[in-house]
């Protein structure tokens, strides 16, 4: 005898009819059509403890347990509390399948609760990152590389164990104290310009990736950075004087790039900066050096942002910026375009526009002091210099062109801070020139590729790395800013894009630097089995040996085939040629030279890749309050 056994569950039968016949055994589901024997329908009752009649004309479940006791009480004299029954026809006649069928389906359900709550509890992790990855000891090495840049009194307690006091007289040519800071590169000067957006750029990490860095334990290693060149940027102006009728003055550069009668150069001179005897030049600017002033102010309202535990520095820094930015005179221009303010940068560091740091400036000064009086000229200033752009320059971030990362912080500001009217236009075209910007990061018709897969921003033979570096970065920082928007992805004109190409394309851009390319050299110096010996520095190619060496003497270690006795830990080289190949020569600077400014973005590809804290799945931006 067949049992058919009813039980109180709700079913209905057009919804998961479909489905019952999708996960139903073969053996099982074959039984429902099969012809079937007069039958008694039954249901359970739990606290009866018996079986109770159904009437015949409702669907019932049918078990061939072949456990029903049998009784002489006939089922239709036992009374029946519930008055209806469930609405679904399922015959099973085989035990064996059916035992298989529950057994199955509950090692499905709990392998999919095992799933959701690995997913939830275990952190996120970058699983295009290659095994021989390690961002946490890049992000330490790049840091370092600051360390070894230092100028002034040299701290006891650095990392760098080759460097010294150094540059204890800068600033004495022009009666004013200029030590400090860093030296920009390979040679033993100081950009103010480069300096400046080197600690904005540092900056930003900190207040989009606190928690990142505070987790792997360099915090207080990248503050301790921004704050040296935050001290140092304290210096290099003067505000006017209304009671002499003083006006802005700017010091650009300390150290010269130009011999004068017959003396040496920073540059024609190869020594330690702990050698040097010979009168470092100051350059001096007046307020017409609007970029310059823009570039200070958007480093020190940064800079205030990353300091806001400090109270009285954190004020000291932003109250700086906001004075400086208001001396700003109406006659604007680039500080390379007069000889005395920018003559000997020019050759190095030549700036071809002025709205692009005034529109930087502006931006972070909202961002520091809320007053939207800045976000006003911030949205004015962008637009018109996103018109007056360099087609060379389109789609790069670097120390000559920020306007792609002030289309990135404005978008933060209208996704984040929501301004409102009379902003939601300018700030609704930054972010669509935003997606634009990713698309020509992601799209080989936009830019080409080495064959190693290195994007080429700029083609006309400049290092290649420094601009790979900002684009990883922006492009990662956009994919967190739409992640926590829980969008999926956005797109342009004609392309679309998701969070998940972006991350792609930024770890592909760090990989490569970091040894995944065919050279298989790591250019990131003391990362990895391979990486350049020959850097272009001249602190790392001269032996720490307690003898001082002069400018001649220097030539010798210039020139020397040998690798450096120093290892210029995490300095970024300038990297390859457009097809992949790098030369390793000292002598080779546009291979081999490391700089302050293409090291930040470095960094802050780095910081922006990598893993959250384990504790937590979402990144966590100081910079728009997500906490």
């Amino acid at each position: 005898m067949i049992y058919f056994v009813h039980f109180s569950f709700f079913f209905n039968r057009s919804k998961y009819s479909n489905l019952l016949s999708i996960i139903m055994p073969p053996a099982v589901s074959s039984a429902f059509e099969s012809e079937r024997a007069p039958v008694i329908y039954v249901h359970t009752v739990s606290e009866a403890g018996r079986l109770l009649p159904s009437a015949s004309q409702w669907n019932s479940i049918a078990l061939d347990f072949k456990l029903a006791p049998h009784s002489s009480t006939a089922y239709e004299s036992i009374p029946s509390q519930y008055p209806k029954s469930v609405d679904y026809d399922l015959v099973i006649t085989d035990r064996k399948h059916f035992h298989c069928f529950i057994f199955v389906l509950v090692t499905i359900i709990l392998a999919i609760l095992a799933a959701v709550l690995l997913v939830y509890f275990l952190p996120q992790k970058h699983k295009h990152q290659g095994s021989s990855i390690n961002l946490k000891v890049a992000i330490n090495q790049a840091l370092t590389f600051y360390d070894a840049q230092k100028s002034g009194h040299y701290p006891s307690n650095s990392p760098v164990k080759f460097r010294g006091d150094s540059g204890l007289q800068d600033g004495d040519s022009a009666n004013t104290d200029l030590t400090g800071g860093f030296y920009d590169s390979g040679n033993n000067i100081k950009f103010t310009f480069t300096t400046a957006y080197t600690m904005t750029l540092l900056s930003w990490t900190v207040m989009e990736y606190q928690s990142k860095y505070a987790d792997i334990g360099e915090l207080d290693h990248v503050r301790d950075i921004i704050r040296w060149g935050s001290d140092y940027l304290l210096k290099v102006f003067i505000l006017p004087n209304s009671a002499d009728g003083s006006n802005l003055t700017l010091y650009s550069q300390v150290g010269s790039t130009i011999r004068i009668n017959n003396e040496h150069s920073d540059l024609s001179c190869w020594q330690r900066p702990e050698d040097m005897k010979y009168e470092r030049s100051v350059s001096i600017c007046d307020g017409s050096a609007t970029d310059l002033a823009g570039e200070i102010v958007a480093a020190l309202s940064a800079a205030s942002m990353v300091f806001k535990d400090d109270r009285d520095y954190s004020k000291r820094l932003v109250e700086a910026a906001e004075r400086l930015f208001g001396a700003i005179p109406a006659k604007q221009g680039t500080y390379t375009m007069v000889d005395g303010c920018g003559k000997q940068a020019r050759m190095l560091y030549n700036s071809t526009s002025y709205q692009d740091e005034l529109a930087w400036g502006a931006t972070w000064l909202f961002l520091a002091t809320e007053d939207t009086n800045y976000l006003a000229t911030a949205t004015e200033t962008f637009f018109s210099a996103k018109g007056n752009e360099s087609s060379v320059d389109k789609g790069v971030v670097y120390w000559n062109n920020k306007l792609n990362a002030v289309e990135v912080l404005l978008t933060g500001i209208r996704y984040f801070r929501d301004p409102g009217f009379p902003y939601e236009d300018a700030l609704k075209l930054s972010s669509n020139l935003t997606e634009a910007h990713m698309c020509s990061y992601l799209f080989s018709k936009y830019f080409s590729r080495t064959p190693g897969g290195l994007i080429i921003l700029k083609p006309d033979n400049e290092p290649l790395l420094q601009f790979a570096a900002t684009a990883s970065f922006l492009s990662k920082l956009y994919s967190d800013y739409l992640d926590h928007l829980k969008m999926s992805g956005a797109s342009c004109e004609t392309d679309s894009f998701s969070v998940k190409m972006l991350r792609d394309f930024a770890t592909s851009q760090v990989n490569y630097i970091l040894g995944q390319n065919p050279m298989k050299m790591s250019y990131l110096v003391g990362y990895g089995d391979r990486y350049p010996v020959q850097v272009h520095h001249r602190s790392a190619s001269i032996p720490w040996n307690n003898q001082p060496y002069n400018c001649d003497d220097g030539k010798r270690w210039l020139n020397s085939k040998d690798p450096n006795p120093q290892v210029l830990l995490g300095a970024m080289v300038g990297g390859p040629d457009t097809n992949d190949n790098f030369m390793d020569q000292r002598t080779n600077q546009r291979f081999t030279e490391p700089n302050i400014a293409s090291n930040a973005g470095l960094v802050a590809a780095l910081i922006a890749l990598q893993d959250p804290p384990y504790n937590s799945r979402d990144v966590k931006s100081t910079l728009w309050g997500w906490t």
